[in-house]
């Protein structure tokens, strides 16, 4: 349902006066969308302000700004063009497509840029299909917003998927695909079928990856009726067709894991041969707690899922309500992940997915007295920063790897202008002691 429809239902009336007005002003901007199984299953209604799903599904004061939030305000008393050209603007300052995404991320094929794929990671494409634009709800944090708005020069998306096919034979280094959105299991399955089954006949390609939160926002979709079998048969095709098939879950709060209907989900899913791997950033006011995260994985684990990331909120969007500082996201995540079991250690964090790769915090250490960061690329655009460890000068008000700054000064390795650099001797000595915490 949208935020028209919402005002109209008896949820509506749960939300207290002041919170109306902040959701009737931030949705303007924010691209708002829920169905009846999540409001259902997921929030508490007696006190659903207080609610950290609520805080993940619904707008919330600090989203905006002050500035925006009352250029919005006051356009709402405006003509409609008024209150189109205010939206737009206050989009334009959310920072709608970090990281490259839309510059350095897409491919060409001879002279044509290919819709819908991004390729940043020498063995890893991700595919959007057009049909899956969408989700069963959204995340107030999702940094896939911008394709929600409606605006068609932020979407990124594929009507079919020839393309992304001549471009896989043409990049054999490529091994997994990630099929994204939105949400691609918002498609019925025939849709589904259309753009997948292409990828099966790609020999160098070994792994089909689903993007989606499907499974905790709408578990039925792999569970009743007609549609959902046809869903699971696909499934199993591609892992018969000896292609691994990973289903990438996005789970925030260990509360989504509790309804019958979830683990009756996943366990359909782990029938057809899929793994399932769970990720999720961390979030001020939603899931920034230890508890809350090493429940997260171990319940994961004993439903025979994977951790995967815990990954620091992007800087886009309403990233200001989410932010939570490096150093505090790192302790958040030693805490947790020294309350779980072997089996559940294999979740890698707190990850800032930057435009130059994957960056995981390590720890903090301390260096002729100075306290630093110590830092390390999971993932990289240039193969060879892969591994590379480098120390950042300790900022408590850090929260995204551009606040950083070199230990020692001057620039960090991956900020050299032009063609990346390979990688030189380190320009730091060994840290003399870890401070506290336990590495990714």
């Amino acid at each position: 349902m949208t935020a028209k429809k919402l005002t109209e239902l008896r949820y509506w009336d749960n939300l207290s006066v002041d919170y109306r007005k902040t959701f009737l002003v931030a949705s303007e901007v924010l691209p708002f969308r829920v169905n009846e199984y999540v409001l259902e299953n997921f929030i508490d209604w007696s006190a659903p302000e207080d609610d950290p799903m609520f805080r993940l599904l619904f707008p919330q004061e600090g989203m905006l700004t002050r500035s925006q939030f009352a250029r919005i305000e006051a356009a709402q008393n405006a003509t409609s063009t008024d209150l189109r050209e205010a939206v737009r603007v206050t989009r334009e300052e959310l920072n709608p497509h970090p990281a490259g995404q839309m510059t350095d991320n897409i491919p060409t094929l001879g002279e044509d840029i290919l819709d819908g794929i991004q390729h940043k990671y020498a063995e890893t494409a991700l595919f959007f299909p057009s049909a899956g634009q969408t989700c069963h709800a959204y995340c107030s944090f999702c940094f896939r917003w911008p394709q929600f708005v409606g605006e068609p020069a932020w979407k990124i998306q594929a009507r079919e998927a020839a393309q992304a096919v001549s471009y896989l034979r043409c990049h054999q280094e490529i091994t997994d695909i990630l099929i994204t959105g939105g949400d691609p299991l918002i498609m019925n399955s025939k849709n589904l079928r259309r753009y997948v089954e292409p990828f099966l006949a790609v020999e160098s390609l070994k792994t089909i990856r689903f993007g989606s939160k499907a499974v905790t926002y709408w578990p039925h979709r792999f569970l009743a009726g007609e549609d959902a079998a046809d869903l699971l048969s696909l499934f199993e095709e591609i892992v018969a067709s000896g292609k691994s098939l990973a289903f990438m879950a996005h789970l925030t709060h260990s509360r989504e894991l509790e309804p019958p209907e979830v683990k009756a989900a996943i366990n359909a899913i782990r029938a057809t041969g899929a793994t399932i791997r769970t990720q999720a950033p961390l979030l001020k006011h939603v899931n920034d707690d230890p508890v809350v995260w090493a429940k997260l994985w171990t319940d994961c684990s004993a439903l025979g899922i994977y951790p995967y990331y815990m990954f620091v909120e992007r800087d886009t969007g309403p990233s200001g309500y989410f932010r939570v500082p490096l150093w505090r996201a790192h302790e958040i995540y030693s805490s947790a992940i020294s309350r779980v079991s072997g089996l559940s250690r294999t979740a890698r964090g707190p990850v800032m997915s930057s435009h130059p790769g994957k960056v995981v915090i390590d720890g903090i250490v301390e260096v002729h007295g100075q306290r630093a960061l110590s830092l390390r690329f999971l993932q990289a655009r240039e193969p060879t920063f892969v591994g590379r460890v480098f120390l950042a000068e300790f900022d408590e008000t850090a929260s995204w790897l551009d606040d950083l700054r070199p230990l020692g000064g001057g620039e960090f390795f991956f900020e050299a202008r032009g063609k990346p650099t390979e990688p030189a001797a380190p320009q730091w000595t060994a840290p003399e002691r870890i401070m506290g915490g336990v590495h990714a």
